[in-house]
Formats: C-alpha cells, structure tokens, sequence
C-alpha cells in the first residue's frame, strides 16, 4: 500500500464530504454522538461553506492509497472565526482544518502521513508553528492522536451547545 499525497481543489469536494460522512458514521456505530452528531455532515449546509472556504483561503491536499482519496485535510494561515475568543497565537502560523479520513482506511496511517506532510509544508514556508483544534469530549481519543503526532494541549475552549474543544500546537 503506498500513500501519495496531491493537492487537492473544488473536484475534491464531493470526496472530502464523503469521508466526513463516513466519519459520522464511524462515530454513531461507536456511540460516540458528541463530536459531529449523528446526521451526514455533506447535508449540512454549514458543513458545506465552510470546507468550501476553508478550500479558498488555503491549501487542501489529499491522500491516496492505490489511487483512492483516503484522507483530507486544509491548511490556512489562522483557525476559523469560531476561536475569534482566543489570544492570537502571536506569531505567523498555519491551521490545520478539516482533518479527515474515509473509515475504510482507518489504521493505514493517511492522517499521520497528511499532518507529517502538513509540518513539512509549514516548515518550508518558513513558518514553525502548525496548531489545530479538535473535539476534546468523550473519552478524549482524538486529543491523545494528535498528541502521537507532535501536538501539544494549548488553550481549551467551548464551541456551540458547550462542545469541549482543544487547540493543540506543533513547532516545525
């Protein structure tokens, strides 16, 4: 099995809302309700717009096994409007948005092989500071994966309906 890593664009939307559904599905058969609820996410119109402009504001790149997307993610210059509440991170940085797998190809290491790619490109633009935030409820799964990536906990925060957020950050 070999990952290749390409930049992704508009075509790739269908794909990248695919793998977000498959995501959601992953979740409910877990029970695990907390994250992104339990209806596909491509229904969502908010869902929609916002990987649509996370797509203009940044860089999407998409991993493929044999020929597959299997896994996405955006990179962008800031986090979104939601952690406007923040301290600013105070330096120039890159956010990783979107991050996302189709759960067939859960275990194949495209999330990790997509954030070490993420860590590269930050790092050739000069930039040292990589940060993403993520779902931080439940048994905290998500949280202790990106922290196997390089990440450490940041600031901790409340989304819509008090969702348990954590902003992690990567030096590169």
């Amino acid at each position: 099995m070999e990952i290749i890593i390409r930049d992704g664009g508009p075509d790739d939307i269908p794909a990248i809302l695919g793998m977000l559904d498959s995501g959601v599905e992953w979740l409910v058969a877990q029970g695990r309700t907390g994250q992104w609820g339990t209806k596909p996410l491509s229904q969502s119109p908010k869902t929609v717009e916002s990987v649509a402009r996370y797509m203009d504001e940044g860089d999407v790149f998409m991993a493929e096994v044999d020929g597959v997307p299997a896994a996405t993610l955006t990179l962008t210059d800031s986090p979104g409007p939601y952690l406007a509440h923040l301290p600013p991170a105070g330096e120039p940085e890159r956010y990783i948005h979107w991050l996302a797998s189709d759960r067939r190809f859960k275990g194949h290491g495209v999330g990790s092989a997509l954030l070490t790619h993420a860590a590269e490109v930050t790092r050739r633009a000069g930039v040292s500071l990589l940060r993403v935030d993520c779902y931080a409820g439940a048994d905290g799964k998500l949280v202790r994966y990106y922290e196997s990536n390089g990440f450490v906990r940041t600031e901790t925060y409340k989304g819509t309906d008090d969702w348990p957020g954590q902003v992690l950050a990567r030096r590169v």
